[in-house]
């Protein structure tokens, strides 16, 4: 089945918290409930992936002041159907930072698989509603986040669907949002 992995990887996941640890076994209920939670024709919710992209020493995280939410976000997107939400969170950090040199990595404290080539392990999960906008009724994003590493030389691009792009050290991002779910990404980094 193809939804499987994605619950192989929610089952494999460690929450840091009591919020964590009940979005996480929503996201379970959710994905066992809906064979279709990939897509987001499913307008009660929809699962989504999302890249927190570090430096590789981690002192360093890439966040995109999103256009529609009028927020600042660490990229990510909708799955559009695919399975594979590394892959998505992945294909969506390229297309809204330009970066090409991104590298999925064990979140810290994961030793489940000294081998990420084989095994990709969920940084974190997150539920959030997602305003009604035209045709589409007010929704959830089922968020799977992977930690992603990149090299903050790269030059960064532009996409539409953002108003800036900048990295920040961690201390410096936490000033630029209220959301209790980057709060706890920062977290999860120290």
């Amino acid at each position: 089945m193809h939804r499987q992995p994605l619950l192989k990887l929610l089952r494999q996941h460690r929450p840091v918290d009591p919020d964590e640890q009940a979005m996480t076994q929503a996201t379970i209920d959710f994905v066992e409930q809906y064979p279709n939670c990939f897509d987001r024709s499913l307008l009660s919710g929809h699962i989504t992936g999302s890249a927190w992209i570090v430096s590789p020493d981690r002192q360093q995280t890439l966040l995109i002041h999103h256009r529609k939410l009028d927020r600042w976000l660490q990229p990510g997107g909708h799955a559009d159907g695919d399975p594979d939400v590394a892959a998505v969170a992945l294909r969506e950090a390229q297309e809204e930072t330009g970066l090409t040199t991104l590298t999925v990595v064990a979140p810290p404290g994961d030793n489940s698989n000294s081998d990420i080539s084989q095994t990709v392990a969920i940084l974190d999960v997150d539920i959030h509603p997602i305003p009604a906008r035209n045709e589409v009724p007010e929704h959830l994003h089922y968020d799977i986040r992977f930690l992603v590493e990149a090299d903050p030389t790269e030059p960064l691009g532009f996409s539409d669907e953002i108003n800036n792009i900048q990295w920040f050290t961690l201390e410096t991002a936490s000033n630029y949002t209220d959301s209790e779910s980057i709060i706890r990404l920062i977290r999860k980094m120290k």
